[in-house]
């Protein structure tokens, strides 16, 4: 950092607000294993000891960056029908755990969650509640749309590639090592369906999550509105 630079970050007042932000474009930049009080003191012109002040440890510093990540995600809206509104949830989430890669293995692994993190889940389980979904099934129906929709970022931050471009480059590069009938189920997905033009995997993503919908929505048909237990069998 500059000196020009140090002095501009001297003059904005110092926040737990700003050390989030701060913390969180660090780690979209170099990882999170790479976050350091230091390093972070040194991005907002600061000693590291003036962190405390705002942050009381480490550990407290990734529950609010992983609150702040949840502020960002859009909850379900209200308005509109139950998987409409999961549907835009769980886009919603993609694109910020793609903007916050490190944030996907942390998101449900705090301890001591914060208001953000707090209201948006008791958003998600009220959409489904209103929508007559049981308890039991909102706990399913929730569990089943962040595993897949955490498990796709998950794996889309992990591949070797980006565009289409990309994806037939080492496409193409693997199906060099091999003759077509060593591994013909692989030759043929990579022939008619990744090789042809404008494939790109997140495209995958809303096609697996209108799947899951539709199956959380049949499994739905059998549960009576919240106002209407089912009768205990005589």
């Amino acid at each position: 950092m500059t000196a020009d630079a140090r002095a501009d970050a001297h003059r904005v007042p110092l926040s737990r607000h700003r050390v989030l932000r701060a913390a969180a474009a660090l780690a979209d930049q170099n990882g999170i294993a790479a976050l350091s009080m230091r390093k972070l003191g040194e991005a907002l012109g600061v000693e590291a000891m003036s962190l405390y002040n705002h942050v009381a440890n480490k550990d407290d510093l990734l529950n609010g960056m992983v609150d702040l990540v949840f502020s960002e995600i859009g909850p379900p809206p209200a308005g509109t029908g139950w998987k409409a509104a999961m549907r835009q949830r769980a886009i919603s989430a993609r694109e910020v755990l793609g903007r916050h890669r490190w944030a996907i293995g942390l998101v449900e692994s705090r301890a001591s969650p914060g208001p953000a993190t707090l209201a948006h889940h008791d958003a998600v389980l009220g959409c489904l509640r209103h929508a007559g979904f049981s308890v039991e099934l909102t706990a399913h129906a929730a569990s089943l749309l962040d595993s897949y929709t955490y498990g796709f970022a998950l794996q889309e931050a992990s591949l070797p590639f980006t565009t289409h471009e990309e994806t037939a480059g080492v496409t193409q590069q693997i199906l060099d090592q091999f003759a077509p009938q060593q591994y013909p189920h692989l030759a043929e997905m990579a022939a008619q369906h990744i090789l042809q033009g404008g494939y790109e995997y997140g495209g995958e993503f809303e096609i697996g999550l209108d799947l899951t919908l539709d199956a959380l929505e049949r499994a739905a048909g059998g549960d009576p509105p919240p106002s209407q237990p089912a009768a205990n069998a005589s």
